[in-house]
């Protein structure tokens, strides 16, 4: 009996994340039915983050679902599977930090990723696609979040519930492109490791935890800066949704300004 409840508990969905989810759909309610007109950039800004901390445990858990499936086992006793967001091994990188920096500076940044035990995984498509996972759920969102404004399934819908989605929607964009690049410590760089030198890897490694502050501070220079921008609006425009609408969202997600 203890043993099947303890198999039940690794597998079942966190009530925190539930949690999470239940907050975005009664704040995006409230934004759609313009329930708290008074104070809109509140709904705006609770729809945001609650949906931004869904997507990251999501993304988490598609490396640790893509990793049980390829041989590593031991992510379901780790408790990855239950989208649990404080059971992820690096919880202030995955959660904290890009939930900051979201409301900082309107920004996707892409988390820590789980822990994988990649000795137990063989293959180098594999490690490749473990890494990708996490960004193609990134990916998806994006496309499920701006793909409904572009074809004007939401035209009807008020300005502030589209406004809304757009900037979620950029911040998933901002999350793919940033998680794809090649730096160590991103996911685009666990796509490429597997097919490098050993060499090369070792000599690559000890600059792994820097690899995001280094694209991060690269930002800041405003040629980069304005380069980056221009192709994550050219995304969005791609998927007919116009960035002055994330614009629109983004202000009214900082509703303390």
């Amino acid at each position: 009996m203890a043993t099947t409840a303890s198999a039940k508990e690794r597998q079942g969905i966190s009530p925190l994340f539930l949690a999470f989810v239940a907050i975005t759909l009664v704040s995006g309610w409230a934004v759609w039915s313009r329930s708290l007109a008074a104070n809109a950039g509140f709904a705006v800004f609770l729809f945001v983050v609650a949906g931004w901390v869904v997507s990251l445990c999501l993304h988490e858990y598609a490396h640790a679902r893509t990793a049980l499936h390829s041989g590593d086992l031991s992510v379901e006793a780790k408790g990855y599977l239950r989208l649990n967001p404080l059971a992820y091994s690096h919880a202030l990188l995955s959660i904290v930090l890009p939930v900051v920096f979201v409301i900082m500076g309107g920004i996707g940044l892409p988390g820590g990723a789980v822990f994988i035990e990649r000795h137990r995984i063989q293959g180098r498509w594999r490690h490749s696609l473990i890494s990708a996972a996490g960004p193609l759920v990134n990916l998806v969102c994006a496309v499920g979040l701006l793909l409904p404004l572009g074809l004007g399934w939401l035209s009807s819908s008020p300005i502030e519930f589209q406004a809304a989605m757009a900037f979620l929607g950029f911040l998933q964009v901002t999350a793919t492109l940033l998680n794809l690049l090649p730096v160590p410590g991103l996911d685009g760089y666990g796509v490429i490791e597997p097919w490098l030198s050993h060499k090369l890897r070792r000599q690559v490694e000890p600059f792994a935890p820097f690899g995001l502050l280094a694209v991060f501070g690269l930002l800041w220079v405003p040629e980069i800066n304005r380069v980056f921008f221009d192709v994550i609006y050219g995304l969005m425009r791609d998927l007919g949704a116009p960035p002055e609408l994330a614009s629109f969202g983004g202000s009214l997600f900082r509703f303390w300004q």
